[in-house]
């Protein structure tokens, strides 16, 4: 049953996709009813990846099939999750480590927003240095912590190093039913005995004081034997509320990165690595649709993609402009939805004092050229107009002059502080107007 489960999903899903994801799915069972069938995946992580990207996809594919055409829902159970903690505990870290394949660093995408952590996690695999350590990388979420923490045991894991992957949740959930069943010998064999601990989301040690308590110990240890921390946050340690100051203050020990959203360039270049490494093949036109409309989650942008590949596959949909545009529709910020190309020209002209017909005009003084490439910029980003409806507005001659514009104003943000500021306020003032007008 199982090999004929995933012949069916190879058939239908994109190969990178099904290699790296749905071939780990292991065919359990199949409820009485026909309903409901339950697959065992290896771990958390992958688990609630499918959950999340895939799923509703499987269901379809399966209701294709006659054997499957009844099934409502879809059940994934993590291997082993039914055994005793305990036993877990006595595995080696290498055995328990949850590590996606597809995170590795040459699919990681390089941007000025990240550069800095990229480069020192790199740096931290190929010369084995402990010049960086501990290293604390924080940023928003979706914007690729866990892909370099990942990476980093990938590498490290092929070289035979004992590497630790462990979010803080589960830290926390090994350490307390370590208490209750008495193995505490064990947990800190297991967690101070590892090359390198690779610690995701550390904010999770709020408010848990005996939690936080243990690791400032694990810290220690490891530390002392010169063994490499990394960890991750969505904020820095001073914000980190109700962190013990100790665990604080060797949080700051190292190196401290913040890896920025990323600008229009690097996005759009997410996309184009995303969209080659799934087999989508997107025109630029679509492309910088989605990187101007998409916030700045990568893990918005895979979702996205996810949906373009599941239309084609599996609805038989070209791709183009007007599809992606009804796939984004439900993912565009609410506070975007209602502005036009008017709202955006009636707060620039009275920013920059000028008038909206010469917006329209031949003109190319400064001001009406600044004007009118932030028009162009907003627009894009603010609104579902394409770069044909933007050219067509303001009487330009065709597309290719907004890419071009938009593409200065992307290099003005970056050399120009003052320009980027100004950029801002506006898109402020535009959205908090929209939001009062509603």
């Amino acid at each position: 049953m199982k090999n004929k489960i995933l012949e069916i999903f190879k058939k239908d899903i994109n190969k990178n996709y099904y290699e790296n994801y749905i071939s780990q799915l292991n065919f359990k069972k199949l409820s009485d009813d026909n309903k409901t069938i339950t697959f065992e995946i290896p771990n958390k992580y992958l688990s609630n990846y499918i959950k999340t990207k895939f799923l509703d996809t499987l269901k379809q594919i399966l209701k294709k099939n006659p054997t499957f055409k009844n099934i409502e829902n879809i059940n994934l159970s993590i291997l082993g999750e039914k055994n005793s903690m305990k036993k877990q505990n006595t595995n080696k870290s290498k055995d328990i480590v949850s590590f996606n394949k597809s995170y590795t660093f040459e699919n990681f995408v390089v941007g000025p927003s990240n550069e800095e952590a990229y480069t020192v996690c790199k740096t931290i695999v190929e010369k084995n240095s402990k010049q960086y350590n501990p290293v604390f990388i924080y940023s928003s979420t979706g914007l690729g912590k866990t892909h370099l923490l990942q990476s980093v045991g990938n590498c490290l894991l092929e070289k035979n190093k004992n590497v630790l992957y462990i979010s803080a949740e589960n830290f926390m959930n090994d350490y307390t039913y370590s208490i209750k069943i008495d193995s505490m010998p064990k947990f800190r064999e297991k967690y101070r005995k590892c090359d390198i601990l690779l610690l995701d989301d550390v904010a999770f040690l709020t408010n848990k004081p005996h939690t936080q308590d243990e690791f400032f110990h694990t810290f220690n240890e490891l530390h002392s034997s010169n063994k490499q921390i990394i960890m991750t946050s969505d904020r820095l340690p001073s914000k980190i509320h109700n962190l013990v100051d100790r665990l604080q203050t060797r949080f700051e020990w190292g190196l401290i990165i913040d890896i920025k959203p990323p600008q229009l360039k690097t996005k759009i270049d997410i996309i184009k690595k995303k969209s080659e490494l799934n087999g989508i093949i997107l025109d630029d036109e679509i492309i910088q649709y989605i990187a101007l409309n998409i916030d700045s989650s990568i893990r918005e942008i895979e979702s996205i993609l996810v949906r373009i590949n599941a239309s084609v596959n599996l609805l038989n949909q070209n791709i183009d402009l007007g599809l992606v545009k009804e796939l984004l529709k439900n993912q565009i910020s609410e506070k975007n939805k209602f502005i036009t190309i008017v709202d955006i020209i009636e707060t620039i002209t009275k920013e920059l004092n000028i008038k909206s017909q010469d917006l329209k005009s031949s003109k190319r003084t400064a001001k009406i050229v600044k004007a009118r490439r932030i028009v162009i910029y907003l627009s894009r980003k603010l609104t579902y107009n394409s770069m044909p409806e933007i050219a067509k507005y303001l009487r330009m001659k065709n597309h290719s002059s907004i890419s071009k514009n938009i593409k200065k104003t992307e290099q003005l943000i970056d050399e120009d502080k003052d320009f980027e500021q100004l950029i801002n306020s506006i898109k402020k003032k535009i959205e908090t107007t929209k939001i009062q007008d509603n």
